[in-house]
């Protein structure tokens, strides 16, 4: 029986951008399905289960965070800026392209867009709270611009605002976070883990 996996994250993430690549080739060779869930995690997960926005944590964690975040960048050889031009940024209307992309055109083409978007924040110093960015991430991944104002549309609100929800029942904390069928693994450094469950 194929395995699913919910895959929470959130599309202004390094972490989640260190492993999405990585995640999506995980899932592809065990023939997994994936339910792409994009979620507002400062904004809602955050505020329910303790976890703080980077600018509100001590400066030690702010310090220890970089060192990570440049260690995995050269152990994984993925490009990386630990510090990019356009962050902290909002990640709400990147994700809900993400949710109109998944709505519209399916799940590959959803996970092709985030790599985009999380690629354009971490690797090119792109701002992807930035509607003029986000159009030209759709084009360089021949998908319709269309989908921006899709974006927009209640439908992508309400999936969203379903998929935040979701989270918070299923009792995610941190992004990104994978759950193979019921079992949670959190952080892209536990892909291993992922990999393991889906060999059983």
């Amino acid at each position: 029986m194929p395995h699913t996996i919910d895959y929470y994250f959130a599309p202004q993430s390094p972490y989640v951008y260190l492993g999405h690549a990585r995640f999506v080739r995980m899932a592809a060779e065990a023939g997994a399905t994936v339910n792409v869930l994009p979620v507002d995690l400062g904004g809602k997960v955050f505020p329910v289960s303790g976890g703080l926005p980077l600018n509100k944590r001590a400066p030690q964690r702010q310090a220890y965070r970089l060192l990570e975040l440049k260690r995995f960048s050269e152990w994984l050889d993925i490009p990386l800026n630990v510090q990019p031009r356009y962050f902290p940024c909002h990640g709400d209307d990147a994700a809900k392209l993400i949710v109109a992309v998944e709505l519209k055109d399916g799940t590959e083409p959803a996970l092709r867009i985030a790599h985009a978007v999380l690629r354009a924040c971490w690797a090119e110093d792109r701002n992807i709270d930035d509607e003029t960015t986000l159009s030209a991430l759709l084009a360089e991944q021949g998908l319709p611009r269309a989908r921006i104002e899709d974006a927009h549309s209640q439908a992508a609100h309400v999936r969203y605002e379903a998929n935040t929800q979701r989270a918070i029942a299923a009792g995610v904390f941190g992004a990104p976070t994978y759950i193979v069928d019921g079992e949670m693994f959190w952080g892209q450094d536990r892909l291993d883990f992922v990999q393991r469950r889906l060999a059983r």
